[in-house]
């Protein structure tokens, strides 16, 4: 179809006196089409008048697509039930062009803040799914754009707290080179103290870490999620390129990949800015405060007492210390990649940290030599001492001992700590010929071989009616 720019040139052309043929040959166009514009003598494009196929049926769909729920396929599949012939995309296509099913458009508004270099940057966290070491977790996504340049950065952690949003904070001003002036959050439980958009007030806490580097905690009002959309729209593209068919040995390499990925999608093209980010954050560097020259450790102070198999709890973890460190109380530092744990200043053992629950980890010097015990406790190899104080006081029996031990019913502490309460309970010639008597038949039961030593107590020491000779 000819647009209203060559029928408006068809005219003037012929309006000079050029024939028909000359048009033709001077635009490129058919001599039919030449014909008809000059029949028309319009400039104007005219309307395509049919029949739409599915117009008969307008009502029809409306009902159905309430029935259906809104889903055009499900309409076409009950349609073509109903004996009904048109495409799905002849369907769709009218459902298009009649507002059937689709709420009027409406322009975008503009906010008001301006988009600066140096001014702001947005911070927000979402949930995502992830694979670590196998495992599958639901972890945290915290994100950081600037809202001029929109260089990205994100982290993916298995928990946010304000010390992970402290710690995140700091590598991302970092990877930035710089704080801006304002960072936009969305009323997060993790800044705020009080109140939302213009009346937020931020936890002191976290008030004082933006003053440490230059910036304030602002947020949008309540309703207004579209207010922090520079950040909201990168979450969409990370679950869908860098998490699609990705898994992670570790939390670390998680996060390491994840740097990898925003060096490279900060240095492409993006066609909504029209520009590359690294390209506009050359700019926006030179406007943004630089950070300290010197950067504190983010971190948590924790008070523990070490139990008695020498660990420290922490979030349902354990790190090992010396076993001098038992029973005292130690003060536990907990940084983003450390845990420390401090008796006094000269002793200082220190962990990585554990980033899901429920672990063990003992440090090599920490573990007791096998067979060694340093001059503190029992070897392994030594006898269990119950056993040591019954061989002391009958040694004659240590084969009946030895054959309890490995045949015997009762785990091994109890049947040992049961007869050395016979051992010092009874006396010795009663216990030692029950003891033999019970060797020879092969009897472990050692409450029966009680009994047998209280029948010849019974008949050796004591004197009871019908055994009185006078």
């Amino acid at each position: 179809m000819l647009s209203q720019e060559q029928r408006t040139t068809i005219l003037g052309l012929s309006a000079t006196g050029k024939n028909k043929r000359e048009i033709s040959r001077l635009l490129g166009l058919s001599r039919q089409s030449v014909r008809k514009v000059l029949a028309m003598n319009s400039s104007a494009v005219p309307r395509i008048e049919r029949d739409e196929k599915a117009a008969p049926h307008r009502q029809r769909i409306i009902e159905l697509l309430h029935t259906c729920k809104g889903n055009l396929v499900r309409v076409h599949e009950e349609l073509a039930a109903e004996g009904v012939t048109m495409s799905y995309q002849t369907l769709t296509s009218f459902c298009r062009r009649q507002g059937i099913g689709r709420a009027p458009l409406v322009p975008a508004g503009s906010y008001d803040h301006q988009c600066l270099p140096g001014v702001e940057m947005q911070h927000d966290t979402s949930p995502h799914e992830v694979t670590v070491d196998g495992r599958r977790y639901k972890a945290q996504t915290a994100s950081a754009v600037l809202c001029y340049s929109r260089l990205l950065y994100f982290e993916i952690w298995p928990q946010f707290q304000r010390f992970d949003c402290k710690a995140f904070l700091t590598e991302a001003l970092r990877y930035m080179g710089g704080a801006p002036q304002r960072v936009m959050i969305d009323n997060t439980h993790v800044v705020v103290l009080r109140g939302s958009g213009k009346q937020m007030e931020p936890v002191p806490e976290m008030a004082a870490f933006g003053e440490r580097f230059g910036f304030r905690f602002v947020a949008h009002e309540i309703g207004d999620a579209n207010r922090s959309g520079r950040v909201e729209r990168p979450f969409h593209f990370i679950e869908n390129n860098f998490l699609a068919g990705r898994t992670f040995a570790s939390w670390q390499d998680l996060n390491r990949q994840a740097r990898q990925w925003c060096d490279r999608v900060n240095a492409t093209y993006k066609k909504h800015i029209r520009a590359i980010p690294r390209e506009l954050y050359a700019a926006e560097r030179l406007h943004l405060q630089p950070l300290p020259a010197w950067i504190p450790e983010v971190y948590r102070l924790h008070q523990r007492m070490v139990d008695n198999e020498g660990y420290v709890s922490l979030h349902s973890n354990r790190y090992s210390v010396p076993a001098d460190f038992i029973g005292r109380r130690v003060e536990v530092r907990e940084s983003r990649e450390r845990i420390e744990i401090e008796l006094d200043p000269r002793r200082i053992v220190t962990h990585t940290r554990l980033l899901t629950a429920d672990q063990r980890v003992t440090l090599r010097e920490h573990r007791p030599r096998r067979g060694e015990n340093g001059g503190e406790g029992p070897k392994r190899s030594d006898p269990h001492p119950d056993e040591q104080m019954i061989l002391q006081a009958a040694p004659e029996i240590a084969p009946y001992v030895a054959d309890l031990k490995r045949k015997g019913r009762k785990m091994a502490g109890v049947a040992l700590r049961h007869l050395l309460r016979l051992v010092r309970e009874y006396p010795r010639e009663p216990f030692l010929g029950a003891i033999a008597e019970a060797a020879q038949y092969g009897l472990y039961d050692l409450d029966r071989v009680e009994r047998m030593i209280l029948r010849r107590v019974q008949r050796d020491f004591f004197l009871l009616e019908g055994n009185n000779d006078d």
